[in-house]
């Protein structure tokens, strides 16, 4: 499709839309934050502030900012319409961020080293196209020279699944 000049027409996010998602994942996190420290106390006590008191006012004033940013972005008289990103570079993006948020989860039920192979090994196949054997190498590689290092060496213990349970780590 292309404009009335000629030049092709782009879709995608414009700046005012990410400004709104933007504010409203941050009033989200206003939002839990001051619920939380209000459930610990965010008051005034007699010997002084709450151990929420300071955090529920952080949660506050994020709110409060991201309302302002917000209405701007939604109902203000300089919104921005030009594209921010386009459908296609979004795409590429969110290729990385899911399987990143997949990962992150992953390490909770099967340990880090299990979940970082999976993770390289994933992404060495699906994005690189890398053969069988590179795969297995450098995934398998990367995480035992890290657990190595870290477990043997360092003796610094980093989060474990099921497999490592099996060998007494």
């Amino acid at each position: 499709m292309a404009k009335e000049d000629g030049s092709p027409q782009r879709s995608g996010l414009s700046h005012s839309t990410v400004d709104a998602i933007a504010a409203a994942i941050i009033i989200a996190i206003g939002v839990v934050m001051m619920v939380t420290n209000h459930k610990i106390g965010a008051g005034w006590a007699s010997d002084g502030p709450e151990s929420g008191y300071f955090p529920f006012r952080i949660g506050a004033i994020l709110c409060l900012a991201s309302v302002v940013v917000m209405f701007r972005s939604r109902l203000g008289k300089q919104r921005r319409h030009d594209i921010f990103v386009s459908w296609e570079r979004f795409k590429r993006v969110l290729q990385v961020l899911l399987p990143t948020a997949l990962y992150v989860l992953a390490i909770q039920f099967l340990g880090i080293y299990v979940a970082s192979t999976l993770f390289i090994g994933a992404f060495m196949r699906v994005m690189d196209k890398s053969s069988w054997l590179k795969t297995l190498l450098v995934s398998l590689g990367v995480n035992g020279t890290l657990f190595w290092m870290f477990e043997i060496q360092f003796k610094v213990p980093l989060p474990k699944g099921p497999l490592e349970a099996l060998f007494g780590y």
